[in-house]
């Protein structure tokens, strides 16, 4: 989001060819104070983000219909019913849906349409949920800003031959091998999470269900939720 917001990949290449940006309408950025950041999905890693935008002093509108607005408010998250709506209304919308038979292009053609034009869309979560040939299509056209896409459905991403590789060196477009999620730290959370859950299997003990997705939400045998 800062990326895009900044322009961080075009000045950085501007720097590396170059050795310097001067001021001028190409550079121009976007303050993310005041602006509204729209979740699709509101779990556990929306809102992450949505604290993180709080620090920004953005207004944060989340659609989930597997969560309350109660639980969103307790998350500075303010409840939008309708997706249309939330695109509408959003600088950044960020995706942090889980794939399903609902939510498989979730994100198409009149969705994209519906976006501001000076709009961002991040898609972290699963490639499938965004209507890919319509992306493309939407930001060939300037219909949104830019995009920053870290999955893809069909990885690996490739320069030539893909769906999507139209994209590589766009300006507007920050492309990442599905490696956000890819720290030091995240690694040794995942490890210690995965050890758990195997324990709770050799023990005989419920098994802690924190995820959110409705899938796993459904179990009633075997199994402890939280949070």
């Amino acid at each position: 989001m800062i990326a895009l917001a900044r322009k961080l990949m075009p000045v950085g290449r501007e720097m590396a060819t170059k050795g310097w940006a001067w001021p001028s309408p190409q550079w121009l950025g976007m303050d993310l104070g005041g602006r509204t950041l729209g979740l699709v999905g509101t779990g556990k890693i929306g809102c992450s983000m949505a604290r993180m935008a709080a620090g920004f002093r953005m207004r944060v509108i989340g659609f989930d219909p597997h969560v309350s607005a109660e639980t969103m408010r307790g998350g500075g998250i303010e409840k939008i019913a309708d997706l249309h709506a939330l695109l509408a209304a959003s600088d950044v919308v960020s995706i942090h849906a889980v794939l399903n038979d609902d939510t498989r292009h979730l994100i198409g053609g009149l969705e994209l349409g519906l976006m501001k034009p000076s709009a961002f869309l991040i898609n972290v979560s699963r490639g499938a949920i965004v209507d890919e040939a319509a992306l493309v299509i939407a930001l060939g056209e300037k219909v949104i800003a830019g995009a920053a896409l870290d999955v893809f459905s069909q990885e690996p991403l490739t320069q030539y031959g893909h769906p999507m590789s139209a994209l590589y060196g766009q300006d507007n477009v920050i492309l990442f091998p599905h490696l956000t999620f890819y720290t030091g730290e995240a690694m040794v959370r995942l490890t210690e999470e995965t050890l758990a859950r195997c324990l709770e299997i050799l023990e005989g003990r419920p098994v802690m269900v924190k995820s959110h997705d409705p899938r796993l939400r459904a179990q009633r045998e075997g199994v402890v939720f939280g949070s």
